[in-house]
């Protein structure tokens, strides 16, 4: 049986996945990851109790039970960087005997569900309304790095490449699929391919001082459509999350706040309240 070097899998001094600073018994097989650690605490003050609590760096985690369900509650903060640290280091967790840095041999599949904020790409999406992303479109180039069969639609992909005309210098564009088994659970929110970007300024098309390289982003998510699918929100955690939960056999699923619209040039008033009632209508699901 191959064991798995401390240089490949970094660990604490208590035998506990690095970054996250939990054991496998520490996370329950439904997990919310939000990015604001702020937000762990919005979500987990509806809990009927809490067992763990557990901090390092900026990661965050709180598990407990609602309505009889174990559920854990994960910050991860700001992007694709910070998501594939955290789904390493929750499947290894689950998956590794820490003890002996083996693979198991019986796995664990979590269903992960990303509670977001996001702003709106086409000008019927209302802002402070809820959107599920049935997939997610990479800007990122993470998954580039992961070899990895089946995972990314690349015809898809490809289709949105031709489309935007996408600039040679950038990492290739790549949509992976939500878990169709939490599509399905959460099918009464409004649906739609969620972009994710490797920035908040330029690449998401904003400009300070320094002019994006793509000026016409949001016209070009704006009018791709493939099959019925349309691109309806920006963030930038949702492509990482997907393609490396469908990698190491983990479900996952998308849901935002629409908390501004980047075509109609509206605001949310109050995203606070907006992200409490997507909290408590998420919770009821599970």
């Amino acid at each position: 049986m191959k064991v798995i070097k401390d240089t490949e899998l970094i660990l604490t001094a208590e035998n506990k996945v690095y970054h996250l600073n939990l054991l496998g018994k520490e996370i329950a097989d439904s997990i919310i990851v939000v990015g604001d650690r702020a937000r762990v605490r919005q979500v987990s003050q509806h809990f009927d109790n809490i067992d763990i609590k557990i901090k390092n760096r900026e990661f965050l985690t709180h598990t407990g039970t609602y309505n009889g369900k174990r559920i854990s509650v994960v910050a991860t903060g700001i992007g694709t960087d910070n998501i594939d640290i955290v789904l390493n280091e929750l499947d290894a967790a689950v998956n590794i005997d820490l003890e002996t840095r083996t693979i198991k041999e019986k796995k664990r599949s979590l269903n992960i569900i990303r509670l977001g904020t996001s702003g709106a790409l086409q000008k019927d999406v209302k802002v402070d309304s809820f959107l599920m992303a049935t997939h997610g479109l990479g800007f990122d180039g993470l998954a580039h790095f992961y070899q990895s069969e089946n995972i990314i639609d690349e015809k898809m992909s490809s289709a949105f490449a031709t489309h935007s005309n996408w600039p040679k210098q950038s990492a290739y564009p790549y949509i992976v699929k939500g878990s169709e088994e939490l599509l399905k659970k959460f099918d009464s929110f409004a649906k739609g391919i969620t972009a994710t970007a490797s920035g908040f300024y330029a690449p998401q098309g904003r400009k300070l001082r320094i002019a994006p390289t793509i000026e016409d982003l949001h016209q070009k998510m704006n009018t791709f459509c493939y099959k019925g699918n349309r691109i309806t929100n920006f963030e930038m955690e949702t492509s990482a999350l997907y393609f490396l939960a469908k990698a190491l056999g983990h479900h996952a699923l998308t849901i935002c706040a629409i908390i501004g619209n980047r075509i109609s040039k509206t605001q949310s008033k109050d995203y606070k309240k907006t992200v409490d009632k997507m909290i408590s209508k998420v919770l009821e699901v599970i």
